[in-house]
């Protein structure tokens, strides 16, 4: 039985999804970003996701601390990409092999499905083999790759793509 439950957005958990999120930016090729956005930045960004009505999911342990976070939005702003998605799921680091992803992810997928959107896009730094290994064990498909497309810790890296007909 998981120790874990999955739950919506609270605007309770922007810390903890700040600091989820700050581990990769500072400690791994999982995101380009090389700076870690604040509190106010994720808030925001969760925000208009809980306002479209896009799917976010919690992972949260027993003891009421966040394990985790994915959620599925908007994949190119422009109309035309409107039943597109691109998914993201972090776990904290603690909390890793523990099957989160894969439960967060087969929600997020679900409340995908139920929301409308058609196609379901994972962006993958190459490197990232649990990432991709989960998204194959999930139906993605690997549909391409771009080499030497970002520059983080001093070294090129690749990004997968993958997708998945919702």
């Amino acid at each position: 039985m998981p120790d874990y439950r999955l739950r919506p957005f609270e605007w309770s958990d922007v810390p903890a999804i700040t600091a989820i999120y700050k581990h990769y930016v500072h400690n791994s090729v999982a995101t380009f970003d090389l700076e870690a956005p604040g509190e106010s930045h994720m808030a925001e960004k969760f925000g208009h996701m809980q306002a479209l009505g896009h799917p976010i999911v919690m992972a949260e342990g027993d003891d009421g601390a966040l394990l985790g976070y994915s959620y599925a939005s908007v994949y190119r702003p422009r109309p035309a990409y409107r039943f597109t998605c691109e998914n993201s799921v972090y776990c904290a680091p603690a909390a890793q092999g523990r099957g989160l992803g894969s439960a967060m992810m087969t929600e997020i997928i679900a409340q995908s499905r139920a929301f409308g959107f058609k196609q379901m896009i994972a962006v993958i730094t190459a490197e990232g083999t649990g990432s991709i290994r989960l998204h194959e064990k999930l139906g993605f498909r690997h549909i391409g790759r771009h080499e030497a497309l970002g520059f983080k810790f001093d070294r090129w890296l690749d990004i997968v793509h993958m997708q998945l007909a919702l």
